[in-house]
């Protein structure tokens, strides 16, 4: 079957799969099986692989340059400790959570608009060259700074559970989800998010949250912090506010 563009076959028990000959495969959709190994390395068409949650150690795209979309997260099979994006500089959407990667480096996909990262080992992470993010999902890493001052076209920004003791999202206008909580922060300044429909800051350091600018906020979350006062006059679309746990 060299002809082979499109093949399906997730939600399997599948313990082997060669594609060796397949070198037309334009998308592998293999998820939710038993992969041990992986091999596409003759597969220099691939532009869509799905091979989340299955039993892989380790995962090589280095030959499959047309990449544009890699999901391999693992929330129920073998974690992945390594992965290697950077000769794949057509990625727009990465998934690579639940694994047990230590670093990431995403400063060669340049085209990237959708990250989703979370529940890694990650210390750092530099997204300065990710302009095109709209989603960035990296929650339950080890990060202590994150810097999204280049991502202007960010919607959505969930890095609740790190270790970040300061998060600026001035630059980040578009922004309509903040999700933060379960961080070291003292401060968060919000003034100039006022797309916001979500925010999340519950279970930090706070002491004072403005959020009068935020007149499109729905959900509010500010619960676990230290804040003495709250005025929400201005919010009046608010449907879900928890704000327990504080010193109001």
């Amino acid at each position: 079957n060299t002809a082979l563009a499109y093949f399906y076959c997730y939600n399997n028990q599948l313990t082997a799969l060669d594609v060796s000959s397949n070198s037309s495969l334009v998308a592998l959709y293999c998820a939710n099986n038993d992969l041990t190994v992986l091999d596409v390395s003759t597969n220099t068409a691939l532009k869509f692989l799905y091979c989340s949650d299955n039993q892989l150690t380790t995962l090589n795209v280095s030959t499959n340059t047309a990449l544009e979309q890699l999901s391999c997260s693992n929330y129920e099979g073998t974690k992945l400790t390594a992965l290697d994006v950077s000769n794949n500089t057509a990625l727009t959407y990465l998934n690579c959570a639940g694994n047990e990667l230590t670093a990431l480096d995403v400063s060669a996909n340049t085209a990237l608009t959708t990250l989703y990262g979370g529940n890694n080992d990650v210390a750092t992470l530099d997204v300065s060259t990710n302009t095109a993010l709209e989603v960035l999902s990296f929650g339950s890493n080890e990060l202590a700074v994150l810097d999204v001052s280049a991502n202007t076209a960010l919607t959505y920004l969930a890095c609740g559970g790190n270790d970040l003791t300061t998060l600026d999202v001035s630059n980040n206008t578009a922004l309509t989800l903040l999700s933060c909580y379960t961080n070291d922060l003292t401060v968060l300044d919000v003034s100039n998010n006022t797309a916001l429909t979500y925010l999340s800051s519950g279970a930090n350091n706070l002491t004072a949250l403005d959020v009068s600018s935020n007149t499109a906020l729905e959900t509010f979350y500010c619960h676990g912090n230290q804040l003495t006062a709250l005025d929400v006059s201005a919010n009046t679309a608010l449907t879900k506010l928890k704000c327990q746990t504080n010193q109001l």
